[in-house]
């Protein structure tokens, strides 16, 4: 049973899902254009402000603030949209994502986000795919365009109908996340720490596969390495020791409360109040939950 996820207004979150089997199927020369609308479009539907993100071939990496506590939706929504509609321009019909990845880190300080931000942004170098973030040839958020210059998408052609209910168009503006004066600020910081893991990532005589051999990748192939196993599956991101025991004590006393209160709705009393953050049966089956603050 998957442990329930504590959903608070106003949480930024690293955000991180991998394809099926490791395979290439968000490839730069294929999906691109998909998942660009379909993020756009869920962003807008369900009011989360983008800060960052990457989508590099058979994963992605999205830095996000969540308003309204509509994370899961976000998430259900750009997932499954993204899988029907680049399996559909691909012309298959299995699992387009592998099961249990979808992961959702919740960021404590203006510090964590600008870390998981440069870490997102990084990735392609990280992975010895491109000397320099920027080169990437598939989806990669600029951050001189936060705050400035909207993002356009065109609806793709494939799966999506000319005369559907899905915008022709739609625009998505990168935003500074809470914690950073301005938009400036947060990009100028962004940028430092992003030339910092660079040139951590990139040192003298390492080689890269290069934009043109990426683009040229199969979506059926999948990394030669083999894939970790047993990893952590952290919910909470924080730097601060402090800051992290303080965030993961409250998240235990939000499990501890959510158990006791799921025993007594399942025993028959319906005004049993939950804790603040109850997101399912807050909205399947409408249970009581105390406001957050």
């Amino acid at each position: 049973m998957t442990m329930p996820r504590q959903v608070l207004p106003g949480t930024t979150y690293l955000i991180t899902r991998r394809c099926f089997q490791r395979q290439l199927l968000l490839r730069a020369s294929g999906a691109s254009e998909i998942f660009l609308y379909v993020l756009s479009v869920a962003a807008r539907r369900f009011g989360m402000r983008v800060h960052a993100f990457c989508v590099l071939s058979n994963h992605f990496h999205l830095v996000v603030t969540d308003p309204g506590a509509r994370l899961p939706a976000f998430e259900q929504y750009l997932g499954s949209l993204v899988a029907r509609a680049v399996n559909a321009s691909l012309g298959r019909w299995e699992s387009f994502w592998a099961p249990g990845s979808y992961s959702a880190v919740a960021l404590g300080t203006s510090c964590d986000i600008l870390d998981k931000a440069a870490y997102a942004l990084a990735n392609p170098v990280a992975a010895g795919l491109v000397r320099r973030a920027r080169e990437w040839p598939g989806l990669w958020s600029d951050p001189a365009l936060i705050g400035r210059k909207a993002i356009i998408a065109e609806r793709p052609k494939a799966f999506f109908r000319a005369d559907g209910l899905m915008p022709a168009r739609t625009e998505l503006l990168l935003q500074a996340p809470p914690g950073f004066a301005s938009p400036e600020d947060f990009a100028g910081q962004l940028v430092t720490a992003l030339n910092e893991l660079e040139a951590r990532h990139a040192p003298e005589g390492r080689s890269f596969l290069g934009p043109a051999r990426v683009k040229a990748q199969s979506p059926w192939a999948k990394p030669a390495a083999r894939e970790p196993r047993r990893q952590m599956n952290p919910r909470v991101g924080a730097r601060d020791r402090w800051k992290r025991v303080e965030t993961l004590m409250r998240l235990a006393t939000f499990l501890a409360r959510y158990r006791q209160a799921c025993r007594a709705w399942t025993s028959g009393v319906r005004d049993v109040l939950f804790p603040a953050g109850t997101y399912a049966l807050r909205v399947v089956h409408g249970v009581l939950c105390e406001a957050a603050t």
